[in-house]
Formats: C-alpha cells, structure tokens, sequence
C-alpha cells in the first residue's frame, strides 16, 4: 500500500449531497411543476439551485461532519454485520468461547449499572466492546494459522534434508547445485515453520489474558457498591488494550512468516529429488 488514507478523504462529499433525500424530493418538486406548467422556469430555477446547493452544501464543515459520522456508523454495522458472520463459521469449542465473553461483557455491563446505580456506562468501560470484537477477530487469525501448522508435517520436512544430505555426498558436479538449491529450500520450510509455531504460542497465550483479564474486571465490579461507585474509576482497562495491542503486534510480525510458508510449498521442486512413494511412507510412519 502506498501511503496511508483515512476514511473520510474517500467520501464523496458531492455525491453524498446529491443523494440526500431532502435534495431528490426537491428536484421532484421542479420537475413536476414544470411538467404541471408546460414551463421550462421551473426546470431552470432548480438547476440552478442544484448548483448552488452543489457548490455550498458539500464545503460546508458541519454537513462534512454529518457525513462523515453517518459513514462511520455505517462501517461499524457492516464490521459488526461480517464479525458476526465470522462468528458462525467458527468450530463448536471456539464459538462457545466467543459467545461465553460475550455474556461476561454483558454481566460486566450490568453489575457495574446495578452496583454503581449509574444509568449510563461510561465511555472507559465500553471499550470493552471493542476488546470483545478484537478478541475475536485475533482468534480467527489464531485458528487459521493453527489449521496451517496441522496440514504440515514437520517430520516429513527434517527426512527430506536428512535424505538430500546424503545425496549430497555421492553426487556429481552438475547435480549438487540442485541438491544445495533444494537442501536451502527446505531449510527455509523448516525455519518458517518452527517461526509460525512460535507466533501461534504467543498468540494463544495472549488470548488466555485477554480472557483471564475480562474475568478479573467482573470479579472487581463485583465488590463494587453504591457506597464506593468511585473504584470503579479505577478499573485498569489501559493494560487490557495493551495486552490487545501486543497481539496484535505479534500477528504483524509473525504474518509475512506465514505468506513466506504458503510461498515456499507451492513451488514447484525439481522432481528427480522428490521422495518415491515408498520413501514418502516411511516418512510419515
């Protein structure tokens, strides 16, 4: 990508006023009294006035504004909208974890409202909807990533540079460099394999946090009272972003890894150094 873009340079603004409504009813208004008249005054008056509105309404600050709140929204329903249909594709075990954090961030809602008498939440404590969405969207990274680590068989990988190693012993001039190139490649597989196993550990361990850390925030709503509604102010949702943060960071990390294993098994390797189908058996027993 070149170059970051914020959201709002991509709005139409223009195009956004044009669309409104109130802006399609008028120009029906002219239309029809110019059809109702047999005239062609009211056709000129509106076009002229939808070049004035064309040219003051999109500069204006407080209609960018307006637009660029009502596009927000719009994301976020079409963010919620696809989360949810992620949600579903999940396995029964990983569903239930999602749908059970869930739950604890609507007791959590409730028991800070019951406990503090408040009638609204506060902003700081509403970030957990946010942490909830980016939980689940780490764990979705999480299992595809651990579906890739299954679907390779690192044993078979180590036999392959145990078996071009001894070739590479009683091989002519000409086909070492072959050998070489392979024995590079496959250590490469190995390396990148051994990276993603890693990251997948980080990974899970920093899930686990993220969910230890929602129940430690319920069990301190919990002593929370009306007499001290005050602690609650002191609940440390700075270090629940953090731990969110540090996945995420690891997931960037550890992505061009993944790319570079997807890469690297779909070359194509020379095939008189390909295992027989019996060498391949032994392998895998």
């Amino acid at each position: 990508m070149s170059g970051l873009t914020s959201p709002t340079s991509r709005i139409n603004y223009v195009k956004e006023a044009a669309s409104e409504p109130y802006n399609i009813w008028t120009m029906v208004l002219f239309l029809s009294a110019a059809a109702y008249t047999q005239d062609w005054t009211p056709l000129v008056a509106g076009a002229l006035l939808e070049a004035a509105y064309l040219t003051v309404v999109p500069a204006m600050n407080a209609y960018r504004r307006l637009v660029e709140r009502r596009a927000a929204r719009q994301r976020q329903m079409l963010r919620r909208r696809q989360r949810e249909e992620l949600i579903r594709t999940f396995e029964p075990r990983d569903r239930e974890m999602v749908e059970y954090l869930r739950f604890q961030k609507s007791k959590i809602y409730e028991n800070y409202l019951k406990f503090t008498k408040l009638e609204k939440l506060p902003e700081s404590i509403q970030c957990l909807d946010t942490m909830w969405e980016q939980f689940v969207d780490l764990l979705d990274v999480y299992r595809r990533r651990k579906t890739h680590l299954r679907s390779v068989n690192r044993n078979a990988i180590q036999n392959q540079i145990i078996q071009i190693e001894q070739q590479l012993a009683t091989a002519d001039a000409a086909t070492r460099p072959l050998l070489k190139h392979n024995l590079d490649v496959l250590h490469r597989r190995l390396k990148t394999f051994d990276e993603i196993e890693r990251s997948v550990r980080r990974i899970e361990a920093q899930l686990q946090a993220i969910e230890n850390r929602f129940s430690l925030i319920n069990d301190h709503i919990m002593t929370i009272t009306a007499m001290d509604g005050a602690a609650a102010t002191d609940l440390d949702f700075d270090e629940l972003l953090a731990n969110i943060e540090i996945t995420k960071q690891i997931l960037e990390e550890s992505a061009p890894a993944l790319s570079g294993l997807n890469l690297i098994e779909s070359a194509n390797y020379p095939e008189p150094f390909q295992p027989s189908s019996r060498g391949r058996q032994e392998q895998y027993e």
